[in-house]
């Protein structure tokens, strides 16, 4: 016998299915083989991106993503990435998004039956500063980022061994 019929997951009596997920959006560059047509210049780097939207769990595992062009704000993004929760999850009652997402990411959640919460940031606050539940949505970035493809002038792989005879 279980201790909830089966919905519940290994971890104390957590769900398996999300009710909360949080919603981010990132800009990164593009590989310089990339097509124009799916990247775009992001106001702030003046160079070819692409925007990665995450809706992640609170356990930061991905619920959704999104990709589209750099130039695309954040809006459209959260509102392909609230389609996407809502098709695949019924279970998400709330999301968390930061203060990029306007009233039309509002909006469409709540037709989608999903109550999207804007999270202001302390105005005194400088720099990084996590805020509560939203920082796990950070967190994935930055492990994304970690294990990315490195390319170019910044690989960190170790150099390759010498050619030349190292004997005598």
């Amino acid at each position: 016998m279980t201790c909830c019929g089966g919905r519940c997951g290994s971890a104390g009596g957590r769900l398996e299915d999300p009710s909360l997920v949080v919603l981010d959006a990132q800009s990164l560059h593009a590989a310089s083989g990339v097509p124009a047509s799916t990247t775009g210049r992001d106001a702030n780097r003046r160079v070819p991106c692409r925007k990665r939207a995450l809706a992640v769990d609170v356990l930061g595992l991905v619920i959704a993503a999104a990709v589209v062009p750099a130039c695309t704000h954040d809006n459209a993004a959260g509102i392909a990435l609230l389609d996407k929760v809502a098709a695949d999850n019924a279970s998400v009652v709330k999301a968390l998004v930061d203060q990029r997402f306007k009233n039309a990411v509002v909006d469409h959640g709540q037709k989608l039956g999903i109550e999207v919460e804007v999270v202001t940031r302390n105005p005194g606050d400088v720099g990084f500063v996590p805020q509560a539940k939203r920082w796990v949505v950070e967190q994935t970035n930055g492990i994304l980022m970690f294990f990315r493809r490195l390319g170019g002038t910044t690989n960190t792989s170790p150099p390759r061994p010498s050619r030349e005879s190292t004997g005598p």
